[in-house]
């Protein structure tokens, strides 16, 4: 189970989008993801006239490790820890390690 999955709401916590939000689009091989509107690279496009593509200098987000972003917990308005906790009947569920809440989806 990952502690951080696709439609999370992040908080990055390093690097040059410190302090900035976002959710996370997709989750990559469990220690990348990639978050909407944070870590933007200028990337050169070269055109193809066969599906569409139109030619020049686009922006587009690029993956940040997975352990420079916390989730975000709407109820403490800050980026916090996700554990995992097995119930009694079996299931797992993410939790906030400071409170022990459920990560709501």
């Amino acid at each position: 189970m990952n502690k951080i999955r696709k439609g999370d709401e992040v908080v990055v916590i390093t690097g040059k989008d410190k302090g900035r939000r976002g959710t996370v689009l997709q989750v990559i091989e469990d220690d990348r993801v990639l978050v909407e509107g944070v870590n933007i690279a200028k990337k050169h496009q070269k055109p193809n006239p066969n599906a569409g593509v139109q030619g020049g200098i686009i922006d587009r987000e690029m993956p940040l490790d997975s352990s420079n972003v916390l989730v975000f917990n709407p109820k403490s308005k800050k980026g916090e820890r996700v554990g995992i906790r097995v119930n009694d009947d079996g299931s797992k569920e993410r939790i906030f390690r400071s409170s022990g809440e459920a990560v709501d989806i």
